[in-house]
């Protein structure tokens, strides 16, 4: 069950990073694009990435940050960020607490199982700390320009 709620504040929180630790005084002040994937150096999770990467400079311009966040170990995001060159921090979720703050969890089938998995979402957190935008079960093409595209409206 989600605890984030549109046009509230988001829940106190502390998460592990490749870049230290991640908590509610490291978004405020400026944009945040907090955006949870399965796994990295999958196919959807790596262009997803190189997204946001390729766009980093015009997030930037907005005073806008970006964050991955999966269940993937900070090894596994070292060698992600390396491979891929990738300018932002990842957080790393085992424990699936930060997940399960945004309720990003879900039963989804795999080659015919049903297996718990991440399920694609990003959120879009305001300079007060507030969330203003969440995207839920979304697909890759074109959703780092849809976000971008929101950011300037909203900034």
């Amino acid at each position: 069950m989600s605890e984030v709620t549109l046009g509230k504040a988001i829940p106190k929180f502390s998460a592990e990073s490749t870049d230290g630790v991640v908590d509610n005084a490291r978004l405020k002040g400026k944009w945040t694009v907090l955006y949870f994937y399965p796994k990295d150096n999958t196919p959807g999770c790596t262009t997803q990435a190189q997204n946001f990467r390729d766009q980093i400079n015009e997030f930037a311009a907005l005073d806008c940050q970006i964050i991955g966040v999966s269940r993937d170990s900070i090894k596994s995001h070292g060698n992600f960020i390396d491979k891929q060159s990738l300018p932002f921090p990842l957080i790393s979720d085992p424990e699936e607490t930060l997940c399960e703050l945004f309720g990003v969890m879900k039963l989804k089938n795999m080659y015919g199982k049903q297996v718990r998995g991440i399920e694609r979402s990003t959120f879009l957190i305001n300079p007060k700390g507030i969330l203003v935008q969440e995207w839920r079960g979304l697909k890759v093409p074109g959703h780092v320009d849809q976000v971008l595209q929101t950011v300037k409206d909203a900034a």
